[in-house]
């Protein structure tokens, strides 16, 4: 149990002083939650789309980090405008670290030839961060001086460009532009510790690729690539199969991370739901406090008159 909870601790501290490394959220099925980090995606779905996606990281160690997502997207009938909101909320050390991003995102789509559209986005909102460091002091009386943060905002906004076919995509996006610094002004002395949480210019760029395979099966490789100052390089491959536009399946690598496995299931022409298991090939992924992450993902389209418009890409 002591070991458990140092983990913890070492976690929370980690998360508070290094969030440059980890500050947009990470998915195993960003494939389908493209609008959380490319505003110029919104619309291109052709109808009133929502998406929620929940992921359960390092399952099994206590304080380990939650995020819930959600995002709401349509295109304006009759004109190149789209629209949409998204929300991400962070949790880390059972409510020690919080922060949420709130959105607003409007998109601008040019038709270039048959079946090829190239979109522009802008988001616009800003995220809330709260620090309870109570939640550490509480923690096995452990012993932690610094001063709470609550509702801390921070403005920002974003830009992104995607390119697509009714087989292809191509992205590019920088969700975060502003660099912002939150940082409590605790005394250095022997009892007390400073945190810093920095807010880094980030770039995404994601693409995919749909092939007609014999019979029912379609093949579609994606990637997804995340460049952040003072982080590693992220680069995320996965490989899916889709079975008679209704069933998916494949597997995916997180470089130098994790591996994991995908499913997805069309239960109607409006619902999806998708599940996703991580396993870390970190020395953290062979602990016996973690059981790897684990997410859900749940697409509904909103409006059926628009249900023409919407192919069989999986993306």
């Amino acid at each position: 149990m002591m070991i458990k909870k140092s983990i913890l601790l070492f976690l929370v501290v980690l998360g508070l002083q290094t969030i440059e490394a980890q500050q947009d959220p990470q998915f195993t099925q960003y494939m389908f939650n493209t609008i959380t980090v490319n505003p110029a995606y919104a619309g291109s779905r052709g109808q009133l789309s929502f998406a929620g996606l929940y992921r359960s990281q390092w399952v099994g160690l206590d304080g380990a980090p939650e995020t819930f997502t959600f995002n709401l997207h349509s295109p304006i009938r009759n004109s190149r405008l789209g629209y949409g909101i998204s929300v991400v909320n962070d949790n880390i050390g059972d409510g020690v670290v919080q922060e949420t991003y709130l959105d607003g995102v409007v998109s601008y789509t040019l038709d270039l030839a048959r079946e090829q559209k190239l979109s522009f986005g802008l988001n616009f909102g800003g995220s809330l961060l709260n620090l309870d460091f109570n939640g550490l002091r509480n923690f096995d009386q452990e012993v932690v001086d610094g001063n709470n943060v609550d509702n801390s905002f921070s403005p920002n906004f974003g830009i992104g460009a995607y390119y697509h076919t009714n087989k292809f995509y191509l992205g590019l996006s920088v969700p975060d532009i502003l660099e912002s610094d939150f940082f409590d002004n605790a005394q250095r002395d022997a009892n007390s510790v400073n945190f810093l949480s920095q807010e880094r210019l980030t770039f995404f760029l994601i693409t995919g690729y749909v092939f007609d395979l014999n019979g029912d099966f379609k093949f579609k490789p994606a990637l997804l690539t995340k460049v952040v100052g003072g982080a590693p390089l992220q680069v995320d491959v996965s490989a899916n199969f889709l079975y008679a536009d209704r069933f998916s399946f494949g597997v995916a690598y997180r470089w130098d991370a994790a591996v994991s496995a995908l499913a997805g299931f069309q239960i109607t022409e409006q619902l999806m739901l998708g599940l996703a298991y991580d396993r870390e090939t970190t020395e953290l992924g062979a602990t016996q406090f973690n059981d790897g992450s684990f997410e859900v993902f749940l697409r509904v389209e909103l409006v059926k008159s628009f249900k023409r418009l919407v192919s069989p890409r999986f993306f």
